[in-house]
């Protein structure tokens, strides 16, 4: 029940601030460009509502801008400012007299975020069907798709995804919870990003936690890079989130001035 009660009011922190209007945002953000485009453009899209695969094909498109950029920074954004809510209203000496223990502290916290990001993921995809249905909802001389919506596919694909957030996850609390420079975690998240893209092509880029997403979009093109080919990246995902989360939860435990 301390838990139940702590990840509530981690909830509550959550609140109209910029992580929750980042989640929002960032759900609706590629579909609405999709959307738009396929709207405008409907003499194009209309034919591609009778494609056996239709839905791939929009989706592939959706995830094409959020998987290499997008995700990964927002992922990086949302993570350091919900993480880092206690250093900015000082407020984490209050935390810590409050009648918790530090392992539900710590859990509460990540807990949140990784809700939170089921959240975007949700939002997402009902963001790529508004985009697929849209040129059937405006034109009445545009038939709705032909193929059944695939939920074993967009259930696959996103859970693939959400896998290989799960680093970039445990590595941004790791660091946003040493530091209280909310320019720390960011300009490290983004450095890290950037060497990601660099690394993709690196036959060993397996090794760089942040080059997953990439990797699973070149897979899910049917453009699978060497280093993708030559390990299981998903596992290599879930390993590096269990590391960093341990050893994140060591150095918040050990470490004696606690915010």
């Amino acid at each position: 029940m301390n838990f139940i009660y702590s990840f509530q009011s981690e909830w509550l922190k959550t609140r109209r601030s910029l992580a929750a209007w980042l989640v929002l945002i960032g759900g609706f953000f590629i579909p609405a460009i999709i959307l738009v485009g396929r709207v405008v453009y409907h003499d194009k899209s209309g034919p591609e509502m009778q494609s056996p695969v239709m839905w791939e094909n929009v989706a592939g498109q959706c995830w094409q801008f959020m998987s290499l950029f997008l995700l990964p920074m927002g992922v990086i954004l949302a993570t350091s400012l919900i993480t880092q809510i206690e250093y900015k209203n000082n407020a984490w000496k209050q935390v810590h007299v409050t009648p918790q223990r530090l392992t539900i502290i710590f859990l509460s916290k990540l807990a949140v975020i990784l809700v939170m990001l089921l959240q975007f993921f949700l939002l997402f995809n009902i963001g790529i069907y508004l985009a697929g249905i849209a040129p059937a909802f405006f034109y009445e001389n545009i038939d709705y798709p032909g193929q059944a919506f695939p939920f074993d596919y967009f259930l696959k694909t996103s859970g693939r995804f959400l896998l290989d957030c799960l680093p970039i996850v445990a590595l941004q609390y790791l660091i946003s919870l040493h530091f209280k420079n909310f320019l720390v975690p960011l300009g490290i998240g983004i450095g890290l990003m950037v060497a990601a893209l660099i690394a993709v092509e690196w036959q060993y880029g397996y090794f760089v936690p942040y080059t997953y997403c990439p990797y699973n979009f070149f897979e899910m093109r049917g453009a699978a890079m060497k280093a993708s080919q030559a390990v299981n990246i998903h596992w290599w995902a879930f390993g590096y989130f269990a590391i960093f989360t341990v050893a994140s939860y060591l150095i918040y435990i050990l470490k004696k001035e606690k915010g």
